[in-house]
């Protein structure tokens, strides 16, 4: 958010190529904006509550709703609603045949002019041609992204020497006002400890009781 919000991916290219101008990087104060937050888990949590130390207004949406929400101040809403009155959208639910696809044109179409989507969930949570419909069109002001509803075919290797043949990725790409990320948001020190803690305790648990004590999740190190 607040590399898209400051345009800081624009501006460390300008600086490394001794561009020092402005023109083009305004950005806007998170404080007051309205930030909806789709899947009120552990993730969306901490979204919330860092976003409440910017002085947003948290709005969300889960079928399970948690105390914890409310009392960072946020209020659950229907999605419809917390799409019409969010300045940032932020997935962070799981991908379920109800949650596939759940952002496709209706749903831009009931958006803020100019709002800004950041998707580190699950990349078929976003229907990517709609994304691409919305920005053209100037709907979508900015868009983040670590994952990809096709990501297989690409995130994890190095492809820097071959043509991307995924026309809609390639496409994306070619927005200023867009910021891919190869599934990383996991990848830290911290998060492979504790899957490989994980991963261990689970196999001495299956060794003495046949039956794993914790199912590994990304999502829930990341």
């Amino acid at each position: 958010m607040l590399s898209l919000n400051r345009k800081i991916h624009r501006a460390h290219a300008r600086v490394r190529e001794g561009n020092f101008a402005l023109d083009g990087l305004l950005g806007f104060n998170l404080a007051g904006r309205s930030v909806g937050i789709i899947g009120i888990g552990k993730i969306g949590i901490c979204v919330a509550r860092i976003m409440r130390g910017f002085g947003c207004n948290l709005l969300g949406f889960d079928p399970d709703p948690v105390a914890e929400f409310t009392e960072l101040g946020g209020s659950y809403v229907e999605l419809d609603d917390l799409l019409a009155r969010s300045d940032v959208v932020t997935l962070h639910c799981p991908l379920t045949p109800q949650t596939h696809h759940l952002i496709d044109t209706a749903q831009i179409d009931m958006m803020k002019p100019g709002v800004m989507v950041i998707n580190t969930g699950r990349g078929a949570l976003v229907q990517t041609r709609a994304l691409i419909r919305g920005l053209k069109a100037g709907k979508i002001g900015h868009v983040g992204l670590d994952v990809y509803e096709e990501e297989s075919d690409l995130f994890f290797e190095n492809l820097s020497d071959q043509i991307i043949q995924d026309d809609v990725f390639a496409r994306l790409l070619t927005f200023p006002n867009v910021l891919i990320t190869g599934h990383q948001a996991f990848f830290t020190q911290e998060a492979l400890t504790s899957i490989a803690e994980t991963t261990i305790d689970n196999l001495s648990q299956f060794e003495s009781t046949g039956r794993a004590a914790h199912p590994i999740s990304i999502e829930m190190l990341a």
